[in-house]
This record gives C-alpha cells, structure tokens and sequence, in this order.
C-alpha cells in the first residue's frame, strides 16, 4: 500500500497531484494545508496535515509531529527487516511575485520566496529523514522550474524576476545537496520542472496571456506527467535535473540548447 505524502496540496499542482493518487487503489495520500483543516478529496481518501506553512522556521519538526499525530508510522517494522514510512514525498508549494529593475526588487518578497522554495525543503528533508519517514527507496520530488537554469535564460526573456528565478536555482543546488547526503541510504532526489500551468499563481502575475503561445498546460496535465515520471524513476536520475514534459513549453529551449531535443529532457544547470 503506497504511502504519497504532498507538500502544498490544496491548490494547482499540489492539489492535482494529490486527487490523482488519491483516485489510485491502495494508495494512502497526505496533503499538507497552511489552514486548520483541508478541503475534501475524492472519496475523502487524502488526509490533511494541518497547520503547515513552509514559511515557518519550525516547518520540519511541526509536520513530523503532525504527521505522527495522524498515525503514520515511522521507524522500523516489529518482525520485520524494513522501514514504514513514504514511498514518494513531493514539495511543490511555491510562491511568486514579479519584479522588474524599473520598479525594483522588493525585498519581503523575495524573501518569501527563497524561503518557499530553497530554504525549507533541506528542513523539511532532513527531519523526515532523521524521523524514518523516508528511507531506502523513497523517492522524493522536488517541484522546481526551468526557471531556475542559468543555461536557458536568455536575452529574449529580459531580466526581472529575480528572486523567482534565483530561488529555483537554489533549490536545484539544494537537490542537488541532498541526492549526495542520503545516495547511501538509497533515498533518490528528482528535481523536477512540472511544466508551463494554466494556474492561479500564473495567472495572479499576468502569465494567462503566454498560456496559449507557450503551451501550457492544466495541473491535472501535469500531475500525470510527474506521476508517470515517479513511477519509473530510480537512483540512476537522483540529482539531475529534468523536464519530463520535454523542452515543449521552454521557450529558449532551441535558441540555448539546440533544436530537436528528447521527451523528457534532462535539464542545463
């Protein structure tokens, strides 16, 4: 019985992600929500982990306690030689505001969003890991953006955006980090662009008007992707950086990287 814990899955992807495993037989879904208590999923099968907000400095050791408080086991198995725990942690809560060098950086925004993105993911890992609510085999996603490579930005999309992009690019670092730290104890880390979406975060800062000329696509479109993408994912991957979607919605891809490029695609740094 396959254990998914979703970090952000009240909304967008996170929440796509979380009623389509939820919809999957003998499958156990944990969502995490910033509020008291989570919407419904499909047939009630998620469980809601309440009161969790990765902006918090406290995010690791309050979602181990909640989780406990749910009941998941963590540790080992009484007569048995194996680890309870998750079988796929995905963080896909993220945050963005724009920002352009006319206006200026704003600074409690970026804040918020290298928080969001790069800073809590190590602590959220490391508690899970120290809890055994991830061990050998678990295979944790982290939900980044092509964004975040320094390859594929290009004059064509101007500057601006800076902490947006930058913290993606920290937290492929931080992946990176962590796929290093637990390779021993068989832990694969995939750092993961989802896809261009048609969400209310794109939308929330203009992007609707780019959705049809770059291909976005809906959550649930990219759910699917990202599940199939777990699904046949192995240590051999942990640390890269991909797009399982394929270059179809990177705009600089063919101007940076070349023409002709493979579905899915492993992402420049």
């Amino acid at each position: 019985m396959p254990n998914i814990l979703i970090i952000g899955a009240t909304r967008g992807l996170g929440a796509s992600l979380a009623n389509a495993y939820a919809q999957q037989p003998d499958t156990v879904v944990y969502g995490t929500t910033r509020s008291a208590a989570g919407p419904k999923g499909p047939n009630g099968k998620i469980a809601w982990v309440p009161n969790i907000d990765v902006s918090d400095s406290g995010i690791g050791p309050r979602l181990v306690n909640q989780l406990a408080m749910l009941g998941v086991a963590g540790g080992m198995v009484e007569g048995e030689n194996e680890v309870r725990g998750f079988d796929v942690v995905i963080i896909t809560a993220g945050y963005f505001a724009t920002e352009d060098f006319v206006n200026g950086p704003k600074w409690e925004e970026e804040v918020k969003m290298y928080t969001t993105s790069a800073i809590s993911p190590p602590f959220i890992i490391h508690s899970l890991s120290r809890a055994k609510f991830i061990s050998k085999g678990t295979k944790v996603l982290l939900i980044s953006s092509e964004s975040g490579s320094i390859t594929l930005r290009h004059e064509k999309e101007g500057g601006g955006n800076y902490a947006h992009h930058a913290s993606k690019s920290a937290l492929n670092m931080v992946g990176k980090l962590l796929s290093l730290d637990l390779k021993e104890k068989g832990v694969v880390i995939s750092i993961l662009h989802p896809g261009f979406m048609r969400t209310e975060m794109t939308a929330g800062v203009g992007f609707d008007k780019y959705w049809d000329d770059g291909g976005a696509v809906t959550p649930d479109e990219a759910a699917k992707s990202l599940i199939e993408w777990a699904e046949k994912l192995d240590m051999s991957k942990s640390g890269q950086y991909w797009a399982p979607r394929g270059p179809r919605d990177i705009g600089t891809a063919e101007i940076t990287i070349g023409k002709d490029l493979p579905t899915p695609l492993q992402l420049p740094w």
